[in-house]
């Protein structure tokens, strides 16, 4: 008799071809856990630091075990995700034949189409990208996703500044689509629709990949690997222990787990944002819950503000945590009441000249309350069309958006009560 958390017959059979390419499985198998999917359980007792996964290096998929033939189709540059989905899309059948019981463990085109925005029809994920034909309408998910927001106009003075956390969905789209011009111009007869399910298969189940002693690319994304059967691990803040030392992907237990347990693996230290866009889900408990308050802020400076906090150093990334703003955020928040000398001396370190606590959290409290009042808003609309029963086909999608909405709306309410201390 199969225990409850059996996955099924395609999992079992993928786990025997796992161990015939040399992974290592010790305590732990897949497990299907009710109303969250596929996740790795363990079978037995396991202890702290016990080696619980290794997967060897002939195992995984790199851009190096891609046929030579394979890659030389491609241009110098091509992005690693390219060439994997490519290589999933139109590899030889005889190439990619090792890979089918493990193919069939991947999540369906379906799964994605309910749970990741970047798939999602144009009325639920309008926004500020340029691939976005209905920019026009209200904006449905968050603003570190969507890029936008409704009222509040883009205002960065002409400053450029790295957003590794914002404007997450646009940045996305244009991987992908990059990643798709770049493929279609070796294979023109290829399928949209094949080619992206193959792309977000690279983008949820790649881990970073670097030989020792090489230099990590400018683009982190383009340091990629697939592990099977590692990929089974769900992202958690308390996670096990990860290294690859050049032969092997090692993973460790951190903690001793009891027979039954999920076992889970960190995808980063990441906000509920970035998860929600990046991976089709988000924690309801997350250490690194996070929004920003850029856009709010920058459209309360003028463009003498703007040049100031930009040459200073201080321009962007205004962090909001549910104990409060970030010190970035404060130094934003001074320069609206000081004089710009002092402002310039407290920022250089110089003097406190002119620095007033009670006017800065003020300042702070008015930005995050915009926020809130925007979560309001969306909360209110989102249960409006929830109860319509017009969006029936929409309803688990909706369903997510109004519980990050309301996530949302309290992180702005507990970082209000932090900065009322």
């Amino acid at each position: 008799m199969q225990p409850d958390w059996w996955p099924g017959e395609v999992h079992d059979q993928f786990t025997e071809w796992a161990a015939s390419q040399g992974i290592v499985m010790n305590g732990v198998a897949p497990a299907r856990f009710p109303g969250r999917g596929l996740g790795m359980i363990a079978t037995r007792n396991i202890m702290k630091d016990e080696k619980i996964v290794i997967v060897p290096l002939d195992a995984m998929v790199t851009s190096q075990c891609l046929p030579e033939a394979f890659r030389r189709k491609f241009p110098e540059g091509t992005s690693t995700h390219a060439l994997y989905a490519a290589f999933f899309t139109h590899g030889d059948p005889e190439d990619l034949e090792k890979y089918e019981l493990w193919r069939k463990t991947w999540p369906h085109p379906q799964d994605f189409e309910d749970s990741m925005p970047i798939l999602w029809p144009q009325a639920l994920r309008a926004s500020n990208s340029k691939y976005d034909s209905h920019s026009t309408q209200s904006v449905l998910l968050p603003p570190s996703i969507s890029g936008s927001w409704d009222g509040i106009p883009k205002n960065r003075g002409g400053h450029e500044y790295d957003t590794f956390h914002q404007n997450l969905l646009p940045q996305q789209e244009k991987r992908l689509h990059d990643a798709w011009s770049t493929v279609v111009s070796v294979f023109p007869d290829t399928d949209w629709d094949t080619f992206a399910y193959h792309w977000l298969i690279v983008n949820t189940r790649s881990f970073f990949y670097l030989m020792p002693g090489d230099e990590a690319p400018e683009d982190r994304n383009d340091a990629m690997a697939l592990l099977p059967f590692a990929d089974y691990f769900n992202h958690s803040d308390v996670a096990c222990n990860v290294n690859f030392d050049g032969a092997n992907y090692v993973f460790r237990a951190t903690k001793n787990y009891e027979q039954g347990e999920e076992i889970y693996m960190s995808y980063g230290a990441h906000p509920n944002d970035f998860l929600f866009a990046e991976y089709g889900f988000f924690l309801d408990d997350n250490e690194y819950e996070s929004l920003y308050l850029d856009d709010i802020i920058f459209q309360d400076f003028d463009a003498s503000q703007h040049e100031e906090l930009d040459l200073q150093q201080y321009y962007g990334n205004y962090q909001l945590t549910a104990t409060g703003a970030c010190f970035r955020t404060e130094i934003a928040a001074c320069i609206k009441y000081m004089t710009r000398r002092d402002w310039r001396n407290y920022v250089l370190g110089h003097s406190m000249k002119g620095v007033d606590d009670n006017k800065t959290q003020a300042t702070i409290q008015e930005w995050i309350k915009i926020y809130a009042k925007e979560a309001d808003r969306k909360i209110a609309t989102l249960e409006a069309m929830k109860s319509s029963g017009e969006n029936q086909i929409h309803s688990g999608k909706i369903d997510m958006l109004l519980k990050r909405w309301k996530q949302i709306k309290h992180l702005c309410d507990e970082a209000l009560k932090a900065d009322s201390c």
